[in-house]
């Protein structure tokens, strides 16, 4: 396609005719012409050497860059304007801005279609919802829970709630976790203690203490999440900055119009590290404590169990805990969460609820099954426990 203009010059300098087509000598856009008709061709066809003003096209945003500067101006095709270099940016602020307006467009049809407004919404869901970091399914899916009276109860912690609105199995997954726990935990125990387990079942009460107690927060922390965090102030340091801005889950799907970075999904698995050593190592200290308490408890009665049983080391094993549940537990529920249920089960299975339900809850047992037998392993290898 193209379109060709003309136009008479009035000007009969020869030497203004002639210094225009020395801009281009083997393919002047202007020449000098015995009828002193100047023609002009725009082309749209893709940019070779031979084109007179150059055409680009970016996604999204077309850019048509012409220059008349003198020199290898880009007009013919070998050099380009000074701003052309800015498109790709203002392109991807262009498409996050689109994304913002299509989820704000569809959360408004949601609440329009429910009879509700975006003042009824809680603070932080309607601030998010303002900003366009929230689409209509998520809105959707709030709009769902609300209609349990325990479950609306719940809606009213931030940090559950953003949790049911990213998985609204999340409560389910609690359950399952918590309720397995203390049978898988005692069957690990059992599978590798075996004739020694009656022996040792001051440690092994002590081990699924500890569990029990760590198994929320390990369902907890790294659960995909619907963040409603507000921006921090311009106060804050560059390292809370990040953290501020790092996903619960560092393989969770980040949603229309949000993104993060490969560093920052790095940094979700630190912050769950640290927040994960701080939990195992106070649900050890709570664990051993009983344990001690019951050992002593049992000398007292027993006075031949005072050589048989020895009192279990607080602070070693409390700290050797915690950095297991940061490096093992963290890394093997950031998977379970991220990887296996949000991007495989859900995807496959989101219309069959007991099916996916079910599956998760054989994944988890496993996972259980799997952290207490790599528990007592590694327990035994730094020294903090001992096979009789």
């Amino acid at each position: 396609m193209a379109l060709a203009f003309c136009f008479n010059l009035t000007s009969s300098s020869p030497s203004s005719s002639m210094s225009l087509s020395n801009l281009n000598p083997r393919n002047p856009l202007l020449s000098s012409s015995s009828s002193s008709l100047l023609h002009l061709r725009l082309s749209v066809n893709p940019p070779s050497p031979t084109n007179s003003i150059s055409y680009r096209q970016r996604q999204r945003i077309p850019h048509l860059i012409a220059s008349t500067g003198s020199g290898n101006g880009g007009i013919n095709g070998h050099g380009s304007s000074g701003g052309g270099g800015g498109g790709g940016d203002h392109g991807d602020d262009g498409g996050s801005d689109n994304a913002g307006d299509r989820n704000k467009a569809e959360v408004l049809l949601v609440l329009k279609e429910a009879g509700r407004s975006l003042e009824s919404l809680p603070k932080d869901l309607a601030a998010a919802i303002e900003s366009g970091r929230i689409p209509g399914l998520v809105v959707t899916r709030f709009l769902e829970l609300e209609k349990s009276a325990f479950l609306r109860w719940l809606l009213q912690f931030g940090g559950f709630k953003e949790r049911l609105l990213a998985d609204d199995l999340f409560l389910a997954k609690v359950f399952m976790e918590c309720g397995v726990g203390v049978f898988t935990k005692t069957a690990a125990e059992y599978e590798r203690r075996r004739e020694n387990f009656f022996n040792e079942l001051e440690v092994v009460f002590a081990d699924v203490v500890m569990a029990i107690i760590a198994d929320f927060m390990l369902v907890y922390l790294p659960a995909p999440t619907v963040s409603l965090r507000p921006a921090l102030g311009v106060n804050a340091g560059q390292l809370a900055k990040f953290f501020h801005n790092c996903p619960d889950n560092a393989f969770q799907v980040a949603l229309s119009g949000t993104s993060y970075t490969f560093l920052q999904r790095i940094g979700a698995i630190a912050r769950n590290g640290s927040k994960l050593f701080a939990v195992g190592t106070v649900s050890s200290l709570v664990g051993t404590a009983v344990t001690n308490a019951l050992i002593n408890a049992r000398k007292a009665v027993d006075k031949t169990a005072a050589e048989e049983v020895e009192n279990v080391p607080i602070l070693s094993t409390s700290v050797a805990y915690g950095v297991y549940m940061a490096v093992s537990s963290n890394l093997r529920y950031q998977v379970l969460a991220g990887v296996i249920e949000q991007r495989l089960l859900e995807p496959l299975l989101h219309k069959h609820k007991l099916i996916l339900s079910a599956l998760c809850f054989a994944v988890r047992t496993g996972n259980t099954f799997l952290g207490s037998l790599l528990w007592v392993d590694y327990a035994r290898f730094i020294g903090i426990q001992k096979a009789h």
